[in-house]
């Protein structure tokens, strides 16, 4: 046989068995043969971490900032503060004050020059009228112009309190209106804050304002305003503060309103409410190795609790957080970390 012949034969042959082995490689092992034999019906078991339901106390907040002020004048009081201006035009002739003291009501805190009188000229004038008219030898009239002479060129506590800012010195010229000096009684102070009308609607007078400062202050809200200012969609709220607050006039504060409190309600932590695929909230309750989700109905929220109500529902049950959502209808678990939980429980007990 020629040489030629031999090598195609041999081609030949490696080809058939080639194509004999692809046959058998792809209709894969028999049937019958249990030990490849691939597993159906086996359930998943799912990794979560849990918590349980408590009882507690929920409050629903309305948030903000606001800035503490003199508190605005009342029924039975003045305004707590007031930023007093020059009477008149003139030179300060005297600043008998420092920022940070203490004054009466009617101290004279500034004394004026006028181009047409001195303060030390015009408050003889008014004592010698005094004088002149207890003795019925000058007319009231006299009297009440050389007074109203005197009270241009002075500035008057109007309030007890303490000088909060001081803007002028002797020698300087002023002008009416020009802010002279500012008093205020710390002790009678507010926080007033601007918050969204859309967010305003269940403010109420008497409500919790609680100022985030340090420390914290607890104060009760004593304005809303009826009218929504137009140029920021906003409503003026005001909360008088206790006398010992300890916060400062011009201080900005962030504050939260209480506008609802909800007392021994039924709450889950947050990460266990989830939403399923029809946009219902469910919480998945567990019971043994296993976790079936619940419909529920939510109300309030705060610090990672929300207020749930549903079938079945009752303090210390345990309930899936971390893996809850997409979570099947009803699957096994297993519980993150509960063999280490159970084992340090047992090292516990043990070693008492």
């Amino acid at each position: 046989m020629k040489p030629k012949q031999i090598l195609i034969g041999g081609v030949i042959v490696v080809a058939l068995g080639l194509g004999i082995y692809a046959l058998v490689k792809s209709r894969g092992p028999a049937s019958g043969s249990d030990d490849e034999a691939a597993p159906e019906n086996v359930p998943s078991v799912v990794t979560v971490k849990v918590g349980a339901l408590k009882q507690m106390t929920l409050r629903h907040y309305v948030s903000g900032y606001g800035t503490v002020e003199a508190a605005p004048a009342t029924v039975d009081q003045p305004a707590a503060g007031a930023q007093l201006a020059a009477p008149s035009a003139g030179t300060v002739a005297k600043v008998n004050v420092i920022a940070g003291q203490q004054v009466q009501k009617g101290d004279v805190l500034v004394e004026l020059n006028s181009g047409t009188a001195t303060f030390d000229n015009a408050q003889a004038q008014a004592e010698r009228q005094k004088k002149l008219y207890e003795q019925q030898n000058t007319s009231l009239k006299n009297l009440q112009d050389a007074e109203a002479q005197l009270a241009a060129l002075r500035v008057v506590a109007p309030v007890s309190g303490t000088v909060t800012r001081l803007a002028v010195k002797p020698g300087e010229a002023v002008d009416v209106n020009t802010p002279v000096v500012e008093v205020i009684d710390l002790g009678r102070l507010a926080v007033s804050s601007e918050i969204p009308a859309a967010e305003a609607a269940d403010l109420k007078t008497g409500q919790e304002v609680q100022v985030q400062s340090e420390p914290p202050v607890t104060a009760a809200l004593s304005f809303v305003s009826p009218a929504v200012d137009a140029k920021n969609g906003t409503i003026l709220t005001r909360a008088l503060l206790p006398k010992d607050s300890g916060l400062r006039p011009g201080q900005f504060v962030p504050l939260k309103i209480v506008t609802a409190v909800h007392t021994n309600c039924l709450a889950a932590p947050s990460e266990s409410v989830v939403t399923d695929e029809s946009g219902k909230s469910v919480i998945a309750l567990v019971t043994g190795d296993t976790a079936a989700r619940t419909p529920v109905t939510t109300d309030l929220h705060e610090d990672g609790w929300v207020e749930v109500a549903g079938t079945g529902l009752k303090e210390g049950a345990s309930v899936v957080t971390v893996g809850a959502y997409g979570l099947p209808e009803k699957t096994k678990i297993r519980v993150l970390g509960a063999a280490a939980d159970e084992s340090t429980a047992t090292n516990s007990t043990s070693a008492k």
